[in-house]
């Protein structure tokens, strides 16, 4: 279906194929503000893994590709069109063998990476000095992440110095010398990644004390300071989240979680990125709803050792993993529409648990798996992943509210059921009431009836994602094959009714 022809269904102009459509009714109480959604779960992650970096972000200033100080400016410009709040950075696993002088200095100079197999990887092009000029041109917080597995305390210490000292410390000395006089703001640093396995095999006890002796030594201006987030455990283990909640308490601002979306649910046989069946539509859509009963999991931890809530699930790495089959670089796998509703499902969890998750980053922005951005050398082609991350841009630091679904009808395929429809409404900082609707169903279209407690609404405009295939995706020769449609309506009879299409994302502005 073409762009002009899916516009028309889209707004009844003309019948869409298909089912007939169910009615589901969606009640929101705006005279109850909730919490506040912080920005910082719509951040991002950037891995030196693949292409993630080199390449697809950093081309280096001589480059025939348009860059900035070797930035690219096609990347950085379509970055900023999803007010990036937040980057974490340098990994991941990369984070634990990274050493920070490595990324310092002359460019020319600086040594390379060399892997376990011999193979040189990089040439260090990127460090401290170019990623902190990435982060000023987005307008983002800066979330770094020291090395604990191969590295040291006196290391991590004097990055953390590095970063942050002012002028009168020898290393804050290098840093001018090295063309910055004034520090670097890092909003939170991480101390390690995935301690559990690939940064050390850790126990959760033996690492609680490691933390501690790092956290000790990591020194800088109280003025700038950065928060301290301690690596916690794999999906719904707990028992990380159980030990370091009890024995942090007052010397971390969060716990990390990481929980991948799988469509098979095995690690050794995931599922395809692209040319699915409708058994792993289903699957994925059911497995990253997943995420809410993890987040609770945890939640009750944190709630008995943490009362205070000062303790944050930090839930700095998600989104979905694929089989690499036939992969141009590591990790990279192709974005469809079936994960622009894996976000969207996700950013209804996320809000719904506000009070205690207040960031998450996907993995990851460029190149490697779920990302926003595709590129091949000098093409850029943008994912229905981006676009979803662009139609909740309002949702960032906008106040939550209360919503009840009445009647929800129910997708089910083989021996899984799943919702039909997700939502979430918030205040947004624009003074705008603005609801976001997912429908699951790859096949019928759901009339949704809106009601607001405390507001008349008339109208209701915006965008909405779909597609008449479940694997919908932008290549570099399509790279405009699935983009949102403008959407509108107007009530009726002082009521407002918003048909959402089969396997749809949907955000709107209610007018009022």
């Amino acid at each position: 279906m073409n762009i002009i022809r899916q516009s028309l269904v889209i707004l009844g102009m003309i019948a869409a194929p298909a089912f007939a459509a169910s009615q589901v009714s969606i009640s929101i109480d705006a005279g109850k503000p909730g919490t506040v959604i912080n920005k910082n779960v719509y951040g991002q992650f950037a891995e030196h893994l693949g292409t993630g970096v080199y390449e697809g972000m950093w081309v280096g200033p001589q480059s025939n590709i348009p860059n900035t100080r070797g930035w690219r400016n096609d990347v950085v410009g379509a970055l900023k069109e999803l007010h990036v709040p937040l980057v974490r950075w340098p990994g991941g696993c990369f984070a634990d063998t990274y050493h920070w002088r490595d990324g310092i200095g002359q460019q020319d100079k600086r040594p390379s990476n060399v892997h376990a197999n011999g193979s040189v990887d990089q040439i260090n092009a990127v460090g401290t000095h170019e990623f902190f000029d990435l982060i000023e041109m987005l307008g983002a917080e800066a979330y770094v992440n020291g090395n604990v597995g191969t590295g040291s305390v006196q290391e991590m210490s004097d990055w953390v110095e590095y970063m942050t000292a002012e002028g009168g410390s020898p290393l804050a000395r290098l840093r001018a010398q090295n063309g910055r006089e004034k520090p670097f703001k890092v909003a939170y640093f991480g101390i390690g990644n995935e301690l559990w396995g690939c940064g050390g095999n850790m126990k959760p006890d033996y690492y609680a004390n490691l933390y501690s002796n790092y956290e000790h030594f990591l020194r800088a201006p109280e003025k700038s300071r950065p928060k301290m987030i301690a690596s916690g455990g794999s999906g719904f283990d707990t028992a990380w989240t159980q030990v370091l909640s009890k024995e942090l308490k007052d010397r971390t601002t969060g716990i990390s979680v990481h929980q991948y979306t799988i469509p098979t649910g095995k690690w050794d046989v995931k599922g395809k990125d692209l040319g699915f069946k409708e058994g792993e539509w289903i699957s994925t859509l059911a497995n990253t709803l997943k995420m809410d009963q993890l987040i609770k999991d945890h939640v009750v931890v944190l709630d008995k050792n943490d009362p205070e809530k000062k303790i944050g699930l930090m839930i700095d790495e998600w989104g979905t993993w694929y089989d690499e089959v036939g992969a141009k670089s590591a990790l990279f796998q192709q974005n469809s529409l079936r994960d622009a509703l894996v976000a969207a499902l996700n950013f209804h969890i996320f809000h719904e648990h506000a009070q205690r998750v207040p960031m998450a980053t996907i993995a990851q922005m460029v190149n490697v798996l779920q990302a926003m951005i595709l590129t091949d050398k000098e093409k850029m082609v943008l994912t229905p992943t981006y676009y979803t991350f662009q139609m909740y841009v309002p949702f960032q630091d906008a106040r939550s509210l209360p919503l009840a679904i009445k009647d929800n009808t129910s997708y089910t395929l083989g021996g899984l059921t799943i919702p039909g429809v997700s939502a979430s409404a918030a205040r947004a900082k624009d003074g705008k009431l603005y609801l976001a609707l997912v429908n699951t169903d790859p096949h019928k279209a759901t009339d949704v009836a809106v009601n607001v407690a405390g507001a008349k609404v008339t109208a209701a405009t915006g965008k909405v994602l779909t597609s008449t295939m479940m694997d919908a995706h932008n290549t570099f020769q399509s790279p405009q094959a699935i983009k949102p449609a403008t959407f509108s309506t107007r009530a009726a009879s002082g009521k407002l009714s918003i048909k959402v299409p089969a396997k749809a994302v949907m955000v709107v502005a209610l007018e009022e």
